[in-house]
């Protein structure tokens, strides 16, 4: 198996899957849409051409940094004053990191990784206004989904690494999975098309679970000696 690997980090990122009228909701995941997005944004693939090729890739999600949750309350008047548009919410997730691993046939995702390098169309995490930051491209590599979330270093940010006091961190993963798979759990964000006019997602299963990599900033620290210790004096001697 070739797994392609990217990593997702910007300030703001947002990945709606069930926005409805003037609130539109972020989860805590990149969607499968959403990466889909991407690489065919990269590859120049337009919003009514067939999505089959990209559609047979699985995908993989490891939460690196959850970041947080933010909203932004917008008003909007027509150009001449007129008319005042509903008021609306959109929510973001700030300062969040995402590791993608994407395995499907060689060349396919060859050709991505020279895509995403030379992208046609402008890339961008969930929404317009959120591209992204930092190095995207992380290469290709051998082995399935979970063996590369399992072994990727952690991306998370020096600063968040070094808040944690342990050698190692849990992070939770979600990869595409079989329906009949065990603890499977159905989430509706299946491209069928963005064709603007007939826009439709279908059914997928994923898998949830949580998987331990190194934390590359754990420094191990000395217990402090006891400065009134009576016998530190005679540990030499001894």
């Amino acid at each position: 198996m070739t797994t392609l690997l990217l990593r997702l980090g910007a300030p703001l990122q947002s990945w709606g899957t069930s926005s409805r009228f003037v609130r539109r909701n972020t989860d805590r995941v990149p969607s499968r849409s959403g990466v889909i997005g991407l690489l065919a944004a990269a590859q120049g693939v337009r919003r009514t051409d067939p999505l089959e090729e990209l559609l047979s890739l699985r995908i993989g999600v490891r939460i690196d940094q959850p970041g947080q949750l933010e909203r932004d309350f917008q008003t909007a008047r027509s150009l001449d004053g007129s008319t005042t548009m509903p008021l609306s919410y959109r929510f973001y997730l700030a300062d969040a990191v995402f590791t993608v691993a994407l395995e499907g046939d060689p060349d396919l995702l060859r050709g991505l990784e020279q895509a995403l390098r030379s992208p046609v169309f402008p890339l961008y995490l969930g929404r317009r206004s959120c591209p992204p930051a930092g190095q995207l491209l992380h290469g290709l590599r051998e082995g399935t989904v979970r063996e590369r979330l399992e072994t990727e270093p952690w991306h998370a940010s020096p600063w968040t690494q070094r808040r944690h006091c342990s050698p190692t961190v849990g992070l939770d993963i979600v990869v595409d999975c079989p329906a009949d798979a065990a603890d499977a759990e159905l989430v509706r964000d299946e491209p069928v098309s963005f064709d603007p006019r007939n826009r439709a997602y279908g059914w997928r299963t994923v898998h949830r679970d949580q998987v331990e990599v190194p934390n590359p900033s754990y420094q191990p620290t000395a217990p402090p000696a006891d400065p009134f210790d009576p016998m530190a004096a005679f540990e030499e001697i001894a």
